[in-house]
This record gives C-alpha cells, structure tokens and sequence, in this order.
C-alpha cells in the first residue's frame, strides 16, 4: 500500500506531537500561604502525585503563615517534625521557596529556615513568575 506525501506526512507530525507530549515533564507549583494545616495537607498531595507522577517537577512556594512549616522544628497539629518530610521531598527534586516579604516583615532571619529553602524577592511574584513564564500548573491544596 503506498501512501501519499501528505498523508504521510500528517501521520509523521501526529506521530512526533503524541510522542513529545507523553514525555514531556508537567511543572507544578503549590502555592502554600494558610498555615501549617495547609502545608500538612500540601505534603500528603505532593508525596500522592510524585508517586503518580515520579518526573513532575514540583515547586513549593510560600508567603504569609504558609512559611511556618519550614520553619526549623516546626511541627504539624499531632507534634510531628516537617523536618523528614521535607528532607524526603527535597532529595526526589521538590523545591521549597520562602518569601523574603514574609520574613522581613515578620522579622524572622533567614537561618531560621530548614537548609532545603530557598528564600525569593516576593512569595506572589514567585508564583506568577513560575505560571506566566515557565509554564507551571497552579495548585492550592
């Protein structure tokens, strides 16, 4: 059976667009600014869709009471460390961002963080930055 240029060629570029979005990696940024129940929440969705999903790339970013939890020794409602949750998620690529904002208006120092965040200019901006410009997914647990 011989096929005709076009033809063949409309096969080759549905070929190419399928492959290319089975394996492109999903981006996504949690915006986390509630508090440490949120973040307690947060946690659980990101270990469920890192299991689903082991090649997304995840974004943590925090402002306002969400910055609590990466707060050293900061504990959940039942007193368990975020700690190992944290250290656990940071080894498997996640990104945790804290918002300078936050911490400057709060007056709390940047060595007060757990080591795996990172602090940017503005907790908002950040997350607007990742969805406008690098093509994040938005999600608020």
């Amino acid at each position: 059976m011989k096929l005709s240029s076009t033809l063949r060629a409309a096969l080759l570029g549905l070929t190419l667009l399928c492959g290319t979005s089975a394996f492109s990696q999903v981006k996504v940024v949690y915006h986390i600014n509630e508090g440490v129940a949120q973040a307690y929440r947060a946690m659980g969705n990101i270990r469920n869709h890192l299991a689903a999903d082991p090649t997304a790339k995840i974004t943590v970013v925090t402002h306002g009471p969400g910055i609590d939890f990466l707060l050293d020794g900061a504990t959940n409602a039942i007193g368990e460390s975020f700690a190992g949750s944290i250290g656990d998620l940071a080894s498997k690529g996640v990104e945790f961002k804290v918002c300078n904002n936050t911490l400057t208006t709060r007056k709390i120092s940047k060595d007060k963080l757990v080591m795996e965040a990172s602090v940017v200019p503005s907790g908002v901006s950040e997350v607007t930055l990742l969805q406008a410009k690098s093509g994040y997914v938005y999600l608020k647990p």
